[in-house]
């Protein structure tokens, strides 16, 4: 499992098929990963995912257990 101090601000975050899903915000508690709302995919909403959904952090990469089609099916739209 992912360690939430490896996730950083301005993480590219990717699905398993290495599309786009966001950029990370930040931690919003410890276990909770907070999407910015300014980025193309966000549609100027931030989006919450759990960090067990992290498969590995590689770089300022961040990629899903999830395709990136799932993740944003899944992703809550409120603080959750």
């Amino acid at each position: 499992m992912t360690n939430m101090s490896e996730v950083q601000a301005d993480m590219e975050v990717l699905g398993s098929d290495g599309k786009h899903v966001g950029k990370v915000d930040h931690m919003d508690g410890a276990d909770v990963i907070k999407l910015a709302r300014q980025d193309s995919k966000a549609d100027g909403e931030h989006h919450w995912i759990p960090l067990a959904w992290v498969d590995s952090v590689d770089g300022d990469k961040l990629k899903l257990r999830l395709s990136a089609d799932d993740a944003m099916e899944q992703w809550q739209s409120s603080k959750p």
